[in-house]
């Protein structure tokens, strides 16, 4: 970065750092013993997730797996259990496969470079600074949306942040406002600065410790920062869920999804494509249902790159199976004493809706 520009914004750190000393945030659960296990955890439920969202997911987790061994020799499905609902269910997946490498590989201490930290599943560049900077309070630098939003106002940073060129430049950035001592400190400020204050829409600009360097201020720009990335028009999809029940009524039958792709590993519901037709599945399965069908609303469910709709089709089983167990990756759910398994969010819902009308 140019000499003048780092003069010009030499006093963003300190300015930071008194803002945060007053009005930052010092008792989050992961703040109070921030070991770098507990500092990983909270930032990987914290990726793409609020923070009032995340807390109550957090505390459970830590009560059921309050270390790295507990996490490494959990079963998946207890650990899929602890993070339904929370989505994006591949930074669960990611979370135990780095468990069991820390704890088998490196005697449960997480490394303590940049470099073999990123070598980790699920670990990038920014959770590594940040596991560095608030569990160890080294020198560490970290760009989270947060941060990215903050640097881009500033310095009217053009382009999505996501872009590769915008990243590297907002990199730079990071770099030369991240103090060398005091880590710990700066990198929660600015994870608060834009969390509490500038924030996607209506920032707090008066109250703003940068406010007199800040360049979108200044130019009456604020909303334009950060630039947007282009919409694209998601694709549409459509689904039947299958909700079985066996003959008493008070189990339904769940599927274990592949483990990649969509759901990767979580329990459904049988599904077939939206205009198929539900006897050939009972067919091919021998089962036979009463006449006591029921078809619920749709549902509407969006993941990052398209849109679901799902039709949940209520069956009863007229007789118990031939074999209650077909398949491996079957397992027929009592909704009186549910096992603790991880579940796609509409399967938990439509699970809920289940459990109340019965």
């Amino acid at each position: 970065m140019p000499i003048k520009a780092k003069s010009k914004h030499a006093n963003f750190s300190q300015a930071v750092l008194h803002w945060f000393e007053h009005h930052g945030r010092k008792n989050l659960p992961w703040q109070l013993k921030p070991t770098s296990y507990r500092v990983w955890v909270s930032e990987i439920m914290l990726q793409q997730t609020q923070v009032s969202t995340v807390i109550p997911y957090y505390e459970n987790f830590m009560r059921s797996f309050p270390n790295i061994k507990q996490l490494a020799l959990a079963d998946e499905d207890k650990v899929f259990h602890h993070w339904t609902g929370l989505g994006y269910y591949a930074r669960a997946r990611n979370l135990h496969k780095t468990a069991k490498i820390v704890y088998q590989e490196n005697h449960g201490v997480f490394p303590s470079t940049l470099e073999e930290l990123i070598e980790l599943p699920g670990i990038g560049r920014s959770t590594a600074g940040a596991i560095m900077a608030l569990a160890e309070d080294s020198y560490a630098v970290i760009l989270d949306g947060n941060v990215k939003r903050v640097l881009c106002r500033y310095h009217c940073v053009k382009g999505w942040p996501g872009h590769s060129e915008t990243q590297k430049q907002l990199w730079e950035l990071a770099e030369l406002h991240t103090p060398s001592t005091n880590c710990r400190s700066y990198t929660q400020a600015m994870m608060d600065l834009g969390a509490i204050l500038c924030t996607r829409t209506k920032p707090s600009c008066p109250v703003c410790p940068l406010q007199e360097g800040c360049e979108a201020y200044l130019r009456h720009k604020t909303t334009e920062f950060p630039h947007k990335k282009i919409k694209k028009k998601f694709p549409e999809k459509s689904i039947q869920m299958l909700i079985l029940h066996n003959k008493s009524g008070k189990k339904v039958l769940l599927e274990k999804r592949p483990p990649g792709g969509i759901w990767g590993g979580l329990w459904s519901f049988p599904e077939i494509p939206v205009h198929a037709d539900i006897s050939s599945f009972l067919q091919k399965y021998d089962f036979v249902i009463n006449d006591q069908t029921m078809q619920w609303n749709d549902i509407r469910h969006t993941f990052s790159h398209f849109h679901l709709t799902i039709t949940p089709q209520i069956l009863w089983l007229a007789k118990e199976p031939m074999m209650v167990m077909e398949k491996p990756d079957w397992h027929w759910y009592d909704l009186n004493s549910p096992t603790e398994l991880g579940l796609a969010g509409p399967v938990k819902t439509l699970l809920t809706q289940l459990v109340n009308k019965s």
